[in-house]
């Protein structure tokens, strides 16, 4: 079968000098004075910010958020030291109904505009390079989350980086609920590290950190469901300050589907 990639990467026009550093050092993306649509593809995202009403946080279109004079703002941005996509989302912001925690994060789209909604069947790829510039407790970089095939609003897998340096994969044990956790790796504040979040064979996630794979099975409950990918700054921890929260940088995404 042909591959279709869906593709979020550094931009590499020539001109445009990009650096992504040994990982554990600091990492430099492309141009730090444009927003990060300038510097990533964003035509298969959209944004969800810890803003708007209650139980109904304000949602960011692709269409908005392409072009070097895309949407950015206070919570999403282009770190200007650097060229970083960065997500902060802080510790009191406005969430999802099916959850207690703010979020400026990253939903996987379709280049037509519709929702992803993909089968575990196939081979499917989330890559991110990235750091985490500062949290207060935990925060979640990346997901694979549940889509159409029943009323579960749970994820099937979701990567937690800890204050203490530790990276965490949580994997659902069913659709109804349940979570177990792994130690997958550990870097330490403000260093750059890589993962994979990969579906093979429709019943294994390939999970690696850093070069390092580790396998997990798919429970059979997940069958029916379709999936999508979530990327950014999804705070564990909430509180009243709008001052602390997880901040994140992201130099490199891609996702990809076979």
């Amino acid at each position: 079968m042909r591959s279709r990639s869906k593709i979020l990467v550094l931009a590499t026009a020539a001109g445009i000098a990009g650096t992504i550093g040994l990982l554990g050092t600091t990492a430099h993306a492309t141009s730090p004075s444009v927003a990060p649509g300038g510097n990533f593809n964003l035509s298969v995202w959209q944004l969800q910010e810890p803003v708007g009403s209650p139980g109904s946080p304000t949602t960011i279109s692709s269409s908005r958020l392409q072009g070097a004079n895309g949407f950015q703002d206070s919570y999403f941005y282009t770190d200007t030291r650097d060229g970083a996509m960065t997500f902060w989302a802080p510790e009191k912001g406005v969430t999802t109904p099916n959850s207690n925690y703010a979020r400026s994060e990253l939903r996987e789209m379709n280049s037509n505009g519709s929702s992803a909604d993909w089968s575990l069947s196939g081979a499917h790829k989330l890559n991110a390079t990235l750091r985490v510039v500062s949290v207060t407790s935990n925060v979640c970089v990346g997901q694979i989350h549940l889509g159409t095939g029943g009323s579960s609003t749970k994820p099937l897998v979701e990567l937690y980086y800890h204050a203490n340096g530790d990276i965490v994969a949580g994997l659902e044990n069913s659709p109804s609920g349940g979570q177990t956790t792994h130690t997958v790796g550990h870097v330490a504040v403000g260093k750059t590290w890589s993962y994979t979040i990969a579906v093979s064979g429709g019943h294994t996630i390939d999970l690696t950190i850093n070069g390092s794979t580790t396998h997990y099975a798919i429970p059979s409950s997940f069958n029916p469901y379709k999936q999508y990918f979530k990327a950014g700054s999804y705070n564990q921890s909430s509180s009243s300050s709008t001052t602390k929260g997880a901040r994140v940088a992201f130099y490199g995404l891609t996702v990809s589907h076979s």
